[in-house]
């Protein structure tokens, strides 16, 4: 993702604290005319987004695309499935990764990479609630040395 040409459209706010990510792919994006007129707008939700495999073909579900000012009869339902773009031997990595007990598809990023939209997957597996107790606690920690030592430099 990190390239020259990338400009990020939305994160996934949840993905890093619901989820350990253990591997991120670059997916592509069926979408329609009036979606990618409301994308450049910056109208897309990603938070609560999920990515399954049906019949050989992954579809992220749950992406809130905003329907277009001036889009009319043109406007697709803002909360349809949409078909990621991936390598066949790319797909067949991901079923054989999410039959492992535990693991998920989790968007983490939409963004433009020159004029294709692209989405960064990723193969995450669940965190359980002491998990996410012991990162904040662990965060709040770091904070706290941070201010001793901030304070120590100022005085």
């Amino acid at each position: 993702m990190k390239m020259v040409n990338t400009k990020l459209i939305s994160k996934n706010p949840t993905a890093y604290h619901n989820y350990t990510i253990e591997d991120t792919l670059e997916a592509g994006i069926v979408l329609s005319g009036t979606e990618i007129k409301s994308i450049r707008q910056g109208k897309v939700n990603l938070k609560d987004t999920y990515a399954i495999i049906k019949k050989g073909e992954v579809y992220v579900v749950g992406m809130h695309i905003s329907p277009y000012d001036h889009g009319n009869i043109f406007n697709k339902d803002p909360l349809r499935d949409r078909k990621l773009l991936l390598k066949k031997r790319e797909i067949m990595k991901l079923i054989g990764l999410t039959k492992q007990k535990g693991y998920s598809l989790v968007p983490i990023s939409l963004y433009f990479k020159g004029s294709f939209v692209k989405m960064e997957l990723g193969i995450g597996k669940g965190k359980k609630l002491y998990d996410k107790r012991q990162e904040i606690a662990k965060k709040d920690a770091e904070r706290q040395i941070a201010r001793q030592q901030f304070g120590r430099n100022v005085e």
